[in-house]
């Protein structure tokens, strides 16, 4: 049988937590979705069959582009182009390691900081983050003298399991261990849940991955991840 996590953003997009946020299921049979613009770009469709992949041609894209993290790649969609292709780590957290004691101030995040969350993911680039992105889970945030200079939320909710996404800090604000205890936060929320705590990194970027095998995540998988537009790229 397949992992769950083989297909993570199909299997979030037909999860009990949201399904609600599936876009496209009705225009084109339920054989792709996406999820509604301003929450994300990801989509996916039901399988690799050329009606899939021409249902997900047909997807709205408000913001010029969808994507794609499957652990097998299948073709572009007619009448589309891959502007980006990338290998993804997927891990998943085996066992939280302990805790350091660090004195940083970590506070839930609301609606009232959704756009200083944007302005700060449009610098950093922690992955696709748009104005209604904080709504996919609960973030939090550490702030200096009321500015917001790292956060860590999550992202795709497949049932059992849920992503953490969005860490970032600002260029001013790294090296002071503030991703680490974020996402500890965060993990600790999901783990709460009786979840599975999972993540997705570029594979070639080794500090992140050394600091998540030392949170207690393990490498499940690699991804292929593909940004996906229509017509020619080159136009």
């Amino acid at each position: 049988m397949p992992h769950p996590l083989d297909r993570p953003i199909w299997n979030a997009l037909t999860s009990t937590r949201q399904s609600n946020l599936a876009v496209g299921g009705v225009a084109n049979g339920g054989r792709a979705l996406r999820f509604a613009p301003g929450y994300g770009v990801f989509a996916a469709s039901v399988d690799a069959s050329p009606d899939s992949l021409s249902a997900m041609a047909e997807l709205e894209q408000p913001e010029g582009l969808i994507a794609t993290v499957e652990a097998e790649a299948a073709p572009a969609p007619p009448g589309m182009t891959v502007l980006k292709a990338a290998v993804l780590a997927q891990m998943v957290l085996i066992d939280l390691s302990p805790a350091k004691a660090r004195d940083i101030r970590i506070e839930p995040l609301t609606e009232a900081d959704a756009p200083a969350m944007l302005a700060l993911a449009t610098l950093t680039e922690p992955g696709p983050f748009f104005d209604k992105t904080h709504r996919l889970g609960d973030f939090f945030g550490v702030k200096h003298d009321g500015r917001l200079v790292a956060m860590a939320g999550e992202r795709l909710k497949p049932d059992g399991f849920t992503e953490v996404s969005g860490v970032c800090a600002h260029p001013d604000a790294r090296g002071r261990g503030y991703a680490g205890a974020l996402m500890r936060t965060v993990i600790e929320r999901i783990l709460a849940r009786g979840e599975t705590a999972f993540l997705h990194s570029y594979a070639d970027n080794a500090g992140a991955i050394a600091l998540y095998h030392a949170l207690g995540f393990t490498i499940r998988a690699e991804m292929q991840m593909r940004m996906l537009a229509k017509g020619d790229a080159g136009a």
